[in-house]
């Protein structure tokens, strides 16, 4: 039986990687996506996830997290939790509990300490200058302070036919104490189902949050469509009511993958994913709009040099 996971961001490919090892090997679908998302949270250069996370409006860390069992659906979450280390394996825990299972701020800490998740300090020094920064630019050139909200989001299939979701981030930089992004909630920034698929999300969590769009894929998956027909067509279709009723659409991704392994994209952006499955390697894309398609490519070895150098500048 063929396995598969899928990614979004360039960051995503260390995990998956990871994740592809123990895939190939017979490991389990929420072992590999749990693992593969710490490994993004904890590396210090990816600004949007875990430490080293870009900061709130009083300079805190605020991070969200999310996971789904394809198999039961069982879900757990946490929003606007500090402190801690590794977001993504506390919604984990959550979602083996029958209540209580999304959990924000005090509530999400109390919880994470009395199950022994560790607790560190997630602001950086190299992302408390960025913050700084950031302040000096808003009152010098009048800037949006906004910026910095690419959520990691995986869909992961073993091969027992076993489907996990996960996301994690920290969030919009310079966002508003307590805001929540579409990322924790189900049926918006992820979804999954063992007999179907999954999609996670990520882009303006404001925007994706009007609408259901990881299930709208998941249930297009489940009439027949091809991932790919069914990233596509929600998407585009999102996207033209949102620029219909508000004039304009903010920045929508998402990867998706049925349950033999096929995966699709969607966007109105342009933006990298990864992904990788028993019949070929974990490879970065680039994935941009092209009318009512979503067209991608391998990344260049120029583009993936640039994006390493860019993210470890000295700030």
């Amino acid at each position: 039986m063929g396995w598969g996971i899928i990614g979004t961001w360039r960051m995503a490919l260390e995990g998956v990687q990871h994740a592809s090892d123990m895939l190939s090997k017979g490991g389990a679908s929420g072992d590999a996506i749990e693992k593969a998302i710490r490994m993004v949270e904890d590396y210090p250069f990816y600004k949007s996830v875990g430490y080293g996370g870009l900061p709130n409006e009083v300079c805190e860390v605020e991070l969200d997290a999310a996971y789904m069992d394809g198999h039961t659906l069982s879900i757990g979450a946490v929003a606007g939790i500090k402190d801690f280390k590794n977001p993504v394996s506390i919604a984990r825990r959550l979602s083996k509990d029958r209540f209580n299972v999304f959990l924000v701020g005090t509530g999400a800490e109390e919880y994470a300490c009395k199950h022994g998740f560790e607790k560190q300090n997630m602001l950086t020094d190299r992302a408390k200058k960025m913050w700084e920064s950031r302040i000096q630019e808003i009152k010098e050139k009048n800037l949006n302070p906004y910026d910095g909200h690419d959520t990691v989001g995986m869909i992961c299939l073993d091969k027992d036919r076993h489907m996990t979701a996960a996301t994690s981030t920290s969030g919009l930089f310079m966002k508003k104490r307590g805001r929540v992004g579409d990322s924790p909630l189900s049926g918006s920034g992820f979804y999954v189902d063992s007999k179907i698929g999954g999609t996670c999300a990520t882009g303006l969590g404001e925007d994706i949050m009007k609408g259901c769009l990881s299930y709208e894929i998941v249930r297009l998956m489940g009439e027949g469509f091809h991932p790919q027909e069914a990233a596509e067509k929600t998407v585009n279709a999102f996207s033209r009511k949102l620029s219909e009723r508000r004039g304009k659409a903010g920045a929508i991704s998402v990867v998706c993958m049925n349950n033999i392994g096929e995966w699709g994209v969607g966007t109105n952006v342009e933006f990298s994913f990864v992904a990788a499955t028993n019949t070929a390697a974990a490879k970065v894309y680039i994935a941009k709009p092209a009318g009512n398609k979503t067209e991608y490519e391998e990344a260049a070895k120029e583009w993936l040099d640039v994006y390493q150098r860019r993210i470890e500048k000295t700030v």
